[in-house]
């Protein structure tokens, strides 16, 4: 009986581990949007892979969203629903800070590797019927064609999003400048109304001054 408890609750918590990402698929158009809705977004690198302790490290090439003051970051593998990055390769990398300031990158997130299919996640070439009988040489062929039309893919998807992304990058630093000229205006204006009202403090107690000498004289 003890057996078959173990039994139940292993495949209860096989079952909840399959299911605890359930992502909604993206499409090319809004990978930038959906992906900005994370803390940190850049492109970078991965230097470093420690497959034991499932922890990643990335060298930030370029930062287009979030604040980080250090040129490396390092993401940890928090479940089944994290990213894990095994190849060393680039990436545009879409993700939440852990308290740790480490980040978890969500297997739903548009994150992904220059290569993606590095790591045998690339889809298999439509099946080829036994039937057309096709020698070993073209099946070579229609293989290699099927790799360079899924790179040549993913290589129109990373200049996309680079784009956009610098895109949104621009904007966000022109609407900062524009914050910060406000805001040097405003404290000149302010410096400027109080000035005003020093002076014309002073120039009133001057005049009251000059007033009471006269009547003293008087």
């Amino acid at each position: 009986m003890k057996l078959k408890y173990i039994l139940i609750i292993t495949f209860i918590f096989i079952c909840n581990n399959c299911f605890s990402c359930d992502c909604k698929p993206i499409d090319r158009k809004n990978m930038v949007e959906i992906g900005l809705k994370y803390e940190i977004v850049f492109y970078g690198e991965v230097i470093k892979v420690d497959s034991k302790k499932r922890i990643y490290t990335f060298k930030i090439i370029e930062l287009f969203k979030g604040k980080y003051n250090s040129q490396f970051i390092t993401q940890k593998y928090l479940g089944n629903c994290s990213v894990t990055p095994s190849l060393k390769q680039l990436w545009i990398v879409y993700a939440d800070f852990n308290d740790d300031k480490t980040i978890e990158i969500s297997g739903c997130s548009p994150s992904t590797g220059f290569k993606p299919y590095g790591d045998d996640s690339m889809p298999p070439p439509p099946e080829i019927k036994i039937s057309q009988k096709i020698d070993d040489q073209i099946n070579t062929l229609s293989f290699y064609a099927w790799d360079l039309k899924f790179e040549n893919r993913n290589l129109q998807d990373w200049i996309y999003q680079i784009e956009k992304l610098r895109i949104y990058k621009k904007s966000q630093k022109e609407i900062s400048d524009k914050e910060k000229t406000e805001t040097k205006l405003v404290t000149y204006s302010r410096y400027i109304i109080i000035s005003l009202i020093v002076n014309i403090v002073l120039f009133l107690t001057l005049i009251f001054i000059i007033f009471k000498k006269k009547n003293f004289s008087k």
